[in-house]
């Protein structure tokens, strides 16, 4: 009988929705722990060179829906009880907070799976992070007392019957990962008679230094935002409480077409060549 292997411990860290000061001091510290850290997409560099030991191996396992630039689930899942049974400290690290649209489901079960220890670290969602740097308060007095967290990448999200609800709720709306499909939602929103009176706020690259909002009434968004392509992180707000927008905004709204976090391309074809040359030796 082959005698069990011994693993380390993973931390399943929150790196926060961009402005590197916005990452937990427990997340900081694990990182300066770290012999491996799997990193997402959405993480900013700064955190990478600030927080992470200087010894630590940082490998890019980023995701980008629909740009066809991706690491599989399962490799990083493989790559999670890998690491685990070399190293001591591995911190998977996902942009925002761990638990929020991060397919941490697969990696819990994986690890639970070999009997890895790990440990989940909260941090700042890009809901609370890009309202917050909107000057949006997310609920308020007379406008909203509710929140809802959502996504609408693809047309089974969100069922038909749902779309009713959500355009007659008082709560406000927050679209994870929906920049592309906005246009469907504004029209299952208006098709089932949400108020006038709730506006859109798109948040581009929120918290960062390149962040830019662009609101509107959502009965004019054909003529005003219909046709422009957002950059990613886009985060979507639609409730009243966008209206105290321009009242409340604290940061400047930066007109640039710059991308704040590293596009996937050259990192992925780094990971695909290191998992490569491992699978050679291990072959050998």
């Amino acid at each position: 009988m082959g005698r069990q292997p011994t693993y380390g411990k993973v931390i399943l860290a929150s790196a926060g929705p961009g402005d590197p000061e916005l990452v937990t001091v427990k997340t900081a510290r694990w990182l300066a722990q770290a012999d491996i850290v799997l990193t997402d997409r959405l993480v900013s560099s700064e955190i990478l060179s600030t927080y992470v030991n200087p010894q630590a191996e940082i490998i890019y396992v980023g995701k980008q829906c629909r740009r066809g630039v991706s690491t599989p689930q399962q490799t990083i899942n493989e790559l999670l009880v890998e690491y685990a049974v070399k190293h001591n400290i591995v911190v998977r690290l996902k942009g925002g907070d761990t638990s929020i649209f991060s397919n941490v489901l697969d990696e819990l079960e994986t690890l639970v799976q070999y009997k890895i220890p790990y440990e989940i670290v909260p941090g700042v969602t890009a809901a609370l992070g890009a309202a917050a740097y909107a000057g949006i308060p997310l609920t308020a007095r007379g406008l909203s007392v509710g929140v809802r967290l959502l996504t609408y990448y693809k047309s089974d999200i969100v069922k038909a019957e749902t779309w009713k609800e959500l355009a007659q709720t008082d709560d406000t709306l927050v679209f994870y990962m929906s920049g592309e499909t906005l246009s469907t939602v504004v029209e299952q929103l208006t098709l089932h008679g949400i108020e006038p009176a709730k506006k859109l706020a798109v948040i581009e690259q929120a918290t960062t230094p390149l962040q830019q909002i662009h609101t509107c009434d959502l009965y004019q968004y054909a003529d005003q935002l219909k046709d422009k392509t957002f950059r990613s992180p886009s985060l979507v707000i639609i409730g009243k409480v966008v209206s105290l927008y321009e009242q409340f905004a604290w940061l400047p709204n930066i007109n640039s077409t710059e991308h704040y976090f590293t596009p996937l391309t050259g990192r992925l074809t780094q990971l695909e060549d290191t998992i490569t040359k491992k699978r050679h030796v291990s072959r050998a």
